[in-house]
């Protein structure tokens, strides 16, 4: 754990150091707000769920963005097998990335604590919306987070784990309309994979064990495999 937890400092000083990360941050924090007034100002209500539908669809477009490079990128250079040959498990460098991700995701979603708190000053919004919301933006994040590490872990191109990236996630978005196509046990599996469906109760409130259980599956699936993609690479 040590280890991870080195890997996750390296990595968040590394993109702290870097004037890409302001701007998708501060490009995130405009397009959310932005979208954030258009709703208040023609709902007429402090209602917070499209703030966080917002905030997850334009996650679906940043994580790719952040996560391209973790692994990529030591690969790319040739520093990966430098970490290959350190004492430290294929595991703790998997899991390290996937920190220092978490932390970058972490740092621009408390930015955006400023809305709710704007709401709470002017309006009576629903607390359990704001936890749950947050707690769904967490969940989605890390799981978006995790499926770019698993991405990033496959290739040296750093556009190319973006855009497989993406495509998973997208896939992931747009599959529960398949569950009304196929129907039966298919259509229930799809319904079930969709990542829609386990996030937009959150924004009510509603937070279920199955939809966190399904979050969790997801974030230690794409580790998992990430980890035995780096593993491969003994044996290349």
């Amino acid at each position: 754990m040590t280890n991870s937890l080195a890997i996750a400092r390296r990595e968040l000083a590394s993109y702290y150091g870097s004037f890409l990360f302001y701007v998708i941050t501060a490009a995130f924090l405009v397009i959310t707000g932005f979208f954030f007034a258009i709703n208040v100002a023609y709902s007429r209500s402090a209602n917070v769920a499209p703030l966080f539908q917002t905030t997850y669809t334009i996650l679906l477009l940043v994580a790719p963005i952040l996560t391209m490079r973790l692994i990529a990128e030591e690969q790319r250079t040739g520093t990966i097998e430098l970490v290959l040959t350190s004492p430290v498990r294929d595991v703790e460098l998997v899991v390290g990335k996937f920190l220092g991700g978490m932390g970058l995701l972490v740092s621009m979603l408390v930015l955006t604590g400023f809305y709710p708190l704007l709401l709470s000053m002017y309006g009576n919004p629903d607390r359990g919306g704001i936890i749950g919301g947050y707690l769904g933006a967490l969940l989605f994040g890390g799981s978006a987070v995790a499926i770019g590490v698993l991405t990033s872990s496959l290739t040296a191109n750093q556009i190319v784990a973006a855009v497989l990236s993406f495509a998973v996630l997208l896939i992931l978005w747009v599959i529960d309309g398949l569950g009304s196509i196929f129907g039966g046990t298919i259509g229930t599996l799809t319904s079930y994979l969709a990542v829609y469906s386990h996030f937009v109760d959150m924004t009510q409130g509603v937070i279920d064990t199955k939809d966190v259980v399904y979050f969790l599956s997801v974030i230690l699936g794409a580790l998992f495999l990430a980890t035995l993609s780096i593993e491969s690479r003994r044996w290349r």
